[in-house]
């Protein structure tokens, strides 16, 4: 038995508590970005400067993009039930389930990567669709998922259905897999390198690493999502890089060339 059971279906879990996770881990960096100048990779005069799109447009993208997520994911684990007559679903034990979110990164990032790659590629895609997200040159957590609608549909919505779908997790094990890649993303977009970050120390696909390729220098780099950098480096598309510390305060992260 889990903590929400007596209260709300695993069904409606899987499909709310990633929206909410994401509004308080990303408000939770925007309220802290005022006081933490020494740890951004970028500073507050180059945010300004090079986005071209406001905090009120990009909170209202995240929202339409969420409400397609919350809509697909209902209807996705309403497909995919195997309760019992009395409603109950087996659950298979944590092993098992665990197998299944690492099953779930790598389809995740496979897709991610291929379709992020493409969209890239194609001209008409990204001038129409991808480019809504590069708007933000300078990223920040609450622009994670600032996308055009069908990025949104075709890269995070069913990308996330396709993992659930191929590793076989029940919906209450999609509620802990959604609610890390939502804040695995929102920590990749926060703009911030901060000392001790444990996605720093497991992931090389970082907030650093996802930076470069918001980067106008790096579009053509490190396309990998939300998890590791594999396709990156099998594929050739892998862009190390240097992280120096300016004198006036804060990190820049900055291409290391061979």
């Amino acid at each position: 038995m889990v903590f929400w059971e007596e209260y709300v279906s695993d069904e409606a879990m899987g499909t709310f508590a990633p929206i909410v996770v994401y509004w308080l881990y990303a408000g939770f960096y925007q309220m802290l970005l005022p006081s933490l100048d020494n740890y951004r990779l970028h500073t507050k005069q180059e945010e300004d400067e090079k986005n071209s799109v406001s905090l009120a447009v990009v909170v209202k993208g995240v929202l339409l993009q969420q409400l397609v997520q919350a809509t697909v994911a209902q209807g996705l684990f309403l497909l995919t039930s195997n309760a019992d007559a009395s409603g109950i679903t087996s659950q298979p034990s944590i092993p098992v389930q665990l197998v299944q979110i690492v099953i779930a990164m790598f389809v995740m990032d496979t897709w991610q990567y291929f379709v992020h790659r493409y969209m890239h590629q194609n001209k008409y895609l990204y001038r129409h669709v991808h480019s809504q997200h590069h708007r933000l040159v300078v990223p920040y957590a609450i622009g994670a998922l600032y996308n055009h609608p069908l990025e949104g549909l075709l890269l995070d919505t069913f990308g996330g259905a396709i993992s659930f779908l191929v590793s076989g997790m029940t919906a209450r094990t999609a509620v802990i897999f959604f609610c890390f890649a939502v804040i695995k993303t929102v920590d990749d977009h926060c703009g911030l390198w901060l000392p001790g970050n444990i996605f720093h120390l497991f992931f090389q696909n970082n907030t650093a690493y996802h930076d470069i390729h918001h980067q106008l220098h790096g579009t053509k780099y490190n396309y990998s999502q939300p998890f590791f950098s594999m396709w990156d480096k099998l594929l050739g598309t892998h862009m190390p890089y240097n992280l120096i510390k300016r004198p006036e305060g804060g990190f820049e992260a900055r291409l290391k060339k061979d």
